[in-house]
């Protein structure tokens, strides 16, 4: 799958997938949640990264790594684990050329997710990614913005690049109680210092 088909199909189900919420559960009538000893996606053994922290924010995660469900709809972290950010495995490996992708929540449980504070970053924050290779990066912010999800800015998110980015995202904006959903995307553009 190129990577524009993958970011194509990752803003799809981002539009769809919530990213928690602090609201009651949806009503009887939705499925029930998956129990949370059934893993996210099966177990990923190639190079990848391995924990995101966000210092000014107080951010700081181990990362599964997750892809797209037959249904559509992206593996995500349980809203019950909101403090757990999860890598695109479908986009490149944090430090690799493109735009690697990282998810978190904004909350779950009715409490803070990982990504609550993600919209308080400003260019020149830092962000910190290991790898399973022992390689430590410092990727620099370089802007900041809330998208309303119907108009996800696939090009720009997904797009390729010439050097390695990152980009974070999570949900943001009014809460639509019909929905159970966040109405807009947050998400970090960053660059990889040095």
């Amino acid at each position: 799958m190129t990577l524009r088909r993958a970011g194509a199909a990752l803003a799809l189900v981002l539009a769809l997938a919530g990213c928690g919420t602090a609201e009651p559960s949806p009503p009887a009538a939705a499925p029930a949640p998956v129990p949370s000893s059934v893993p996210v996606t099966k177990p990923f053994k190639g190079l990848r990264p391995t924990s995101v922290k966000i210092p000014k924010i107080g951010a700081e995660s181990s990362l599964l790594a997750v892809a797209v469900k037959p249904d559509g709809s992206i593996s995500v972290p349980s809203v019950h684990t909101p403090m757990q950010a999860a890598w695109y495995k479908l986009s490149p490996v944090p430090g690799d050329v493109g735009p690697a992708i990282v998810l978190g929540h904004v909350d779950g449980d009715k409490k803070p997710g990982i990504f609550f504070k993600l919209k308080d970053l400003v260019p020149g924050d830092e962000v910190d990614i290991d790898r399973s290779d022992g390689k430590k990066l410092k990727f620099v912010v370089d802007r900041v913005t809330q998208v309303p999800k119907d108009t996800f800015p696939r090009e720009a998110v997904y797009g390729n690049s010439e050097k390695p980015e990152l980009r974070l995202i999570t949900c943001g904006g009014v809460f639509d109680h019909a929905e159970h959903s966040y109405r807009d995307n947050i998400v970090v553009y960053a660059h990889l210092a040095g």
